[in-house]
């Protein structure tokens, strides 16, 4: 797995745009997100659908034609130095489909923030732009406009990534070791439902997989990681950081699933890496060259996150 291009870290008064590409996004955090980044001295603005709701599915944020339309034109537009997703939910896979991943590439490289469904678009813009994106806090996240040290973290990340390339996890190995790679990964879940799409990688070879998920029962995790491992996904992984398992059952046991489907690997697994749903959540760079200390509990970027 080869190292991705960095887009260019943030300046004070550069321009952010703030997307939907899934679920529907609560007006009060929106705008609440929205005054955190003017905070920043950013220049934040609001996609023309991030507010619409699907007629039929409720669960979306409006139509997949509109919310792709709106990543894309935020994407396009020369003024825009970054895009930030307002939040996760579902509805990437089904809007991913409808981008023009060549006018995308042609727009060249720029921030790109989200996780959770955006694990998706993490996927295919490694993939079809070879470009470093940044699995973090999401613009009307309750997690990010309510945690400070959730905002401090994506904002060092954003505007001096070079005080942010050692990342520290607070908890322990479950496998002890060393090992050097590629970041990528994102929402359990999802790397398991983008299997064999075109947007998504055949397998984690040579990467450093972060994992995490909300709200799955273990034997449902117990699925996806069966289903990675049959498919050969995790072959040639060079090791494994774990985040946040917020209500998947007691951690002891989800522990105890994770150390069995992963522990025969045959490469360090680091857990409670503090990145994905879980409170005061760090920014982890995916598509960059890192060193994983399982037992010191840190990830070391070789280079800053962003250029």
């Amino acid at each position: 797995m080869k190292e991705l291009l960095r887009p260019a870290r943030l300046a004070p008064g550069a321009r952010v745009a703030v997307v939907a590409p899934s679920g529907p996004v609560p007006e009060a955090r929106l705008e609440a997100g929205l005054d955190l980044l003017r905070g920043w001295d950013l220049d934040p603005v609001v996609a023309p659908h991030v507010l619409d709701r699907h007629g039929e599915f409720d669960y979306l944020a409006g139509t997949d034609p509109d919310r792709a339309a709106d990543l894309q034109a935020a994407w396009c537009d020369p003024s825009v130095d970054a895009v930030l997703c307002a939040r996760g939910g579902y509805g990437v896979q089904r809007m991913v489909d409808l981008l023009d991943w060549e006018a995308m590439r042609a727009a060249g490289p720029k921030v790109f923030v989200g996780f959770s469904d955006i694990t998706a678009l993490h996927e295919a813009f490694a993939v079809r732009l070879g470009l470093v994106t940044l699995h973090g806090p999401m613009a009307a996240g309750i997690d990010f406009i309510k945690n400070a040290r959730a905002q401090e973290h994506l904002k060092a990340t954003l505007f001096a990534p070079e005080s942010v390339r050692t990342i520290a996890s607070g908890g322990a190995a479950l496998v002890p070791g060393r090992a050097r790679g590629v970041t990528l990964g994102g929402c359990l879940s999802l790397l398991a439902a983008d299997l064999g799409t075109p947007h998504a990688r055949p397998c984690a070879h040579g990467g450093l997989l972060c994992l995490e998920d909300v709200g799955e029962e273990t034997y449902r995790l117990d699925r996806c990681l069966t289903q990675l491992l049959r498919a050969g996904w995790f072959d040639g992984v060079r090791g494994v950081l774990l985040g946040s398992w917020e209500q998947c059952g007691p951690y002891d046991k989800v522990r105890a699933l994770l150390l069995d489907r992963l522990g025969g690997l045959g490469v360090p697994v680091a857990e409670e890496f503090g990145f994905g749903h879980g409170e005061g959540a760090s920014t982890i760079p995916f598509g960059v060259t890192a060193e994983l200390d399982a037992e010191a509990g840190t990830l070391t970027l070789d280079e800053p996150a962003l250029r």
